[in-house]
């Protein structure tokens, strides 16, 4: 990993875009070496999961975030992303420059930097968790 940066780790539905519904789990701040470490308290496993039994209304955070929440079933969700946590790290890292995506707390986040894509889109490492 690009040392001295944070990166933003999320559940995800299915490894690459769009990604589908993604659970954010919290950050990793790589050393100068390029490492870092993070420890994240959740349930990893098949039973990872989301859903929301009834659209209600989002808090007014940040202007553009949507007014409303959505309905939907339990989606099991079983890959992981890690994404830039801001811009300039990706564009400093060599990335296609100033990508935006919104997977990070103020949604100005760089790009995807790993994900577990080797991995088929239904049945990510997670689900192979019991």
């Amino acid at each position: 990993m690009p040392p001295n940066n944070d990166f933003g780790i999320f559940i995800i539905q299915v490894p690459n875009a769009p990604f589908g519904l993604a659970w954010y789990n919290g950050d990793i701040l790589t050393d100068g070496d390029g490492r870092g470490v993070g420890d994240f308290v959740g349930r990893f496993s098949t039973g990872t999961f989301i859903l929301s039994p009834g659209a209600v209304p989002s808090p007014p955070v940040f202007p553009d975030d949507s007014k409303t929440g959505v309905k939907t079933a339990p989606v099991q969700i079983y890959h992981v992303g890690i994404w830039f946590n801001n811009v300039a790290e990706a564009n400093a890292a060599g990335c296609p420059p100033n990508v935006v995506t919104p997977f990070t707390s103020n949604h100005q986040a760089g790009i995807q930097v790993l994900n577990t894509s080797t991995f088929p889109d239904d049945f990510g490492p997670l689900r192979h968790v019991q």
